[in-house]
């Protein structure tokens, strides 16, 4: 998938080869000033992983993978000015958080845009090209999680059609705290 949109950028699919921009940039993600809201792992944690780890990231989400799909905006000179990944939840698998999965669904994770290009549609256009692909794969419903004190991630998702389900998932390893669920219904 490859399409221009207005703006000096492009958005995407991903290529396997692509692992070391998909290192720098969720490594730039997990340096964002609301990181410890948005994600589930921390800089330190991600930035040990081996150049394996990124390798086999990259390739399981890339063009022509079918589990997953990782979508970016690349910009001039080929900077990737943001990213969204959209998982494949099957029906009756348990999700990341060991929940049930009652449909075929997409789970959008890992989004980011730096912030120079917050504010400009580009979020809009890599959620508008991830939506697009999970409706292609003949995805039921795409669906994303959210911190309750992240107001404007919360604020993006309702602009983009995402509504609140009412269903709150449990943070491992965080007690009491937990994420809310939101969905685009097909």
């Amino acid at each position: 998938m490859s399409a221009s949109v207005p703006g000096d950028y492009v958005i995407r699919s991903i290529h396997a080869d692509e692992w070391p921009a998909v290192k720098e940039l969720r490594l730039r993600a997990l340096r964002d000033p609301v990181a410890h809201l948005a994600y589930l792992e921390t800089y330190d944690d991600a930035a040990a992983r081996p150049d394996s780890y990124w390798q086999k990231r990259a390739a399981d989400a890339a063009e022509g993978a079918s589990g997953a799909r990782q979508i970016v905006a690349v910009g001039p000179g080929g900077r990737w000015l943001g990213t969204l990944t959209v998982l494949v939840e099957e029906a009756g698998a348990p999700d990341w958080a060991g929940c049930p999965v009652e449909r075929r669904q997409g789970h959008v994770v890992g989004v980011f845009v730096r912030p120079e290009w917050r504010g400009s549609g580009l979020t809009g256009a890599l959620f508008d090209a991830g939506v697009q692909w999970a409706w292609a794969s003949g995805l039921e419903a795409v669906r994303l999680i959210v911190h309750p004190d992240n107001g404007r991630a919360q604020g993006f998702y309702r602009k983009a059609g995402f509504a609140p389900s009412g269903r709150t998932v449990p943070l491992a390893g965080v007690p009491g705290d937990h994420e809310l669920e939101y969905v685009l219904e097909r």
